[in-house]
Order: C-alpha cells, then sequence, then structure tokens
C-alpha cells in the first residue's frame, strides 16, 4: 500500500503507515492526560512584536493549570494535520501585577480581542448556535480581564518549512487601524461561518478593565519610534 500523503505545505517524506499505526496505537493505550484538559478552542491574531506590521492568526487549545494560570498550545489551523506554531499563557491581573515591570512588558491585554470581536471559540457543528453563544460570552467575560504572554516558534507567514531560529514574542492587536481589520478578519469569519461584528455586539456590555500601562509595550515602543522619525 503507498504512504498517506501529508496534506499540508511542509516539504518531507510522506507519512508512512508504520508511522500511522504506531500513532494510531498509542491513542488507543496512553492516557495523554495533560492534553485532555484542554477545554477551549480560541481563534485570534498574533502580531510579531519586533514587527508589529507582521502578524498571523492563530488557533489556540487551552487548559487551566489554576484559577489564576492558562496554558494554551497554538496552532496554524484547526485542522488534524496543523503545525504547532507557539504556545501563549494566561493570566490574572491579581498574577499579572505581581510581575517586574521588564517582565510585564512582554504581556499583551485582551481587551480589544474581546470587544471588537476578533477573539472568537469557533463553535462545534452539533451545537446550536444560542447554546454556544451563551457558553463564549462567559468564556470572553473571564478572557477580557487577562494578560498573555506569547512566543511563536514557527515563522509560517514566511513560508518557512520548519520552525527555524529563534522564538518570537508576539502581541495582540489594540485597536482596528494597526491592520486590516475587515479584510482579515472577514476571511477568518467566512471559513468559520461566523460574524465578528454581530459578536461585538453581543459582547458591548462587558465591561472594559483597566489596562496595565506596562502591558502592551510593543505598540507603545512602535508609537515612540514614530514620534521621533516626524521630528
Amino acid at each position: 500500500m503507498d504512504a498517506l500523503p501529508v496534506t499540508n505545505d511542509v516539504k518531507g517524506a510522506p507519512e508512512s503507515m508504520t508511522n500511522k499505526a504506531l500513532e494510531t496505537g498509542a491513542s488507543m493505550i496512553q492516557s495523554f492526560g495533560p492534553v485532555k484538559r484542554l477545554c477551549a478552542h480560541l481563534n485570534a491574531f498574533h502580531a510579531y512584536a519586533d514587527q508589529p506590521g507582521r502578524f498571523v492568526e492563530s488557533n489556540h487549545y487551552c487548559a487551566h493549570l489554576n484559577e489564576d494560570v492558562r496554558q494554551c498550545i497554538l496552532y496554524d489551523s484547526d485542522k488534524p494535520n496543523a503545525r504547532l506554531i507557539g504556545i501563549e499563557y494566561m493570566v490574572t491581573p491579581r498574577i499579572y501585577e505581581t510581575l517586574d515591570q521588564e517582565e510585564r512588558k512582554l504581556w499583551h491585554s485582551h481587551v480589544f480581542e474581546v470587544k471588537s470581536g476578533m477573539l472568537v471559540m469557533p463553535a462545534p457543528a452539533a451545537v446550536p448556535n444560542a447554546v454556544w453563544g451563551a457558553a463564549e460570552l462567559k468564556e470572553m467575560e473571564t478572557v477580557v480581564e487577562l494578560y498573555g504572554k506569547v512566543y511563536h516558534l514557527w515563522q509560517t507567514d514566511r513560508g518557512d518549512q520548519l520552525p527555524l531560529g529563534q522564538p518570537n514574542l508576539m502581541t495582540s492587536f489594540t485597536t482596528k487601524d494597526q491592520f486590516d481589520f475587515e479584510k482579515h478578519v472577514g476571511e477568518r469569519d467566512a471559513r468559520f461561518g461566523i460574524d465578528s461584528t454581530k459578536k461585538a455586539e453581543m459582547r458591548a456590555y462587558i465591561q472594559e478593565p483597566k489596562i496595565h500601562e506596562d502591558a502592551d509595550w510593543a505598540w507603545k515602543e512602535l508609537e515612540k519610534k514614530q514620534q521621533q522619525q516626524q521630528q
């Protein structure tokens, strides 16, 4: 029997039937305890902290480590052959405020992501929209308060076939004018069959927390550089 072809764009030998059989056997025997803790699939966009003009779409699969900390593995799609491209940690304000200033600068807020409708929980096909919509709102009520620290390992946006080089610190968008929101979020919405504009309207009641002055530092550095260039 011929080897099974890979379906993503990574150049390499097709996956063999031997490897496929080993994967299937392991999944039937091993527990995969940490992975089974995953309880939320979130989709949003991350910008490179040192090059905010560059960004990628990220699918987050998250678990609660405890009441104050979440940990997420990031993929470039929601398909079975998706590439693992990074990690994100999310913490409550209580934890964030205990960090020193230089550490706090590495973290970003989620307020814009939530309020704009950019951050979504793609709905399972079998769950009614009304039921899922209520669950998503409860999730957004919590995430809007959290701070995230993200590193991407794989620069898929430049066509890398492997995770090359050093990890890249990423950040979140904080306003619509930082990239072509309508185009890129619109394309994402079309693929998932959702409407971020309606989600934003539904989330209007969610109170915006005060964002710590040290968060979202990449955008503040960019603004500072732009001001210096204009002088």
